[in-house]
């Protein structure tokens, strides 16, 4: 039962100006989008990463940087494709007030799974190997340092989106109602016999509880993969958090 945090890489200078990056080059954090990442590492500061996994575009590397540099070990880094933004194609790089009178935008907005971008991919493709890569590496994570493992994917906001959809087992065509703000931090932990959301789009917050227990930190974890019935007493706080 490893866990994922899923974090959106900060404001970004497209972010700002209304314009949809995608996969567009040399798209950085602005001001805002620094001071955002700034926050977000400093929350996850308490816990100790087993490894950083980021989007290849440079605002998730910043963004994957910032949270590095506030962690007190060395957690492994690594890129993977399967995380990158969705491919937009000729949407590109375009106002989002211009492409929003475009007939697809209304697709988009109410059946995602429907939507292909012209030039590029669809969402179901895009949804499709952002949960498959995000499940095998956590699989990977969990089979190499133990039930207890605790990473962080650095991705886009419909990426995060539709891997919180698939969690929550939603359709896709729903994954509109889910929110993913900059620099936010969603958490999912998934088990044998389903994955449970812990948050989504978080923006402040004492996140040590997520600090594994001895027990949890190789071999069997003595945590049941079950619901508690009732809801359950909730997460023990790690020594010295505030209550």
């Amino acid at each position: 039962m490893a866990t994922v945090i899923l974090v959106r890489h900060g404001r970004t200078t497209a972010n700002a100006s209304g314009m949809l990056a995608g996969r567009t080059a040399g798209v950085k954090l602005d001001e805002t989008g620094r001071a955002q990442a700034a926050r977000t590492a400093e929350r996850l500061a308490a816990v100790p990463l087993t490894a950083v996994v980021t989007s290849p575009l440079e605002r998730c590397r910043q963004t994957a940087r910032a949270l590095l540099a506030e962690q007190a070990g060395e957690p492994t880094t690594q890129v993977e494709k399967g995380i990158t933004e969705c491919d937009y194609g000729e949407w590109q790089g375009r106002p989002l007030r211009d492409l929003a009178k475009e007939k697809l935008w209304q697709v988009v907005q109410s059946q995602p799974s429907a939507a292909t971008f012209p030039g590029g991919e669809s969402m179901t493709q895009m949804q499709a190997r952002s949960v498959s890569a995000v499940r095998r590496l956590d699989a990977a994570f969990e089979a190499e340092h133990g039930p207890g493992a605790v990473w962080v994917a650095v991705s886009h906001g419909d990426i995060i989106k539709s891997v919180l959809a698939d969690a929550l087992g939603m359709h896709l065509d729903l994954f509109q109602r889910l929110n993913v703000d900059p620099a936010s931090v969603s958490i999912v932990r998934y088990t044998e016999s389903r994955p449970y959301v812990l948050a989504t789009n978080t923006h402040a917050g004492d996140l040590g509880w997520l600090v594994p227990p001895k027990s949890a930190k190789r071999g069997r974890s003595r945590r049941t993969s079950d619901a508690a019935v009732g809801g359950g007493a909730g997460p023990v706080p790690a020594p010295g958090a505030r209550s």
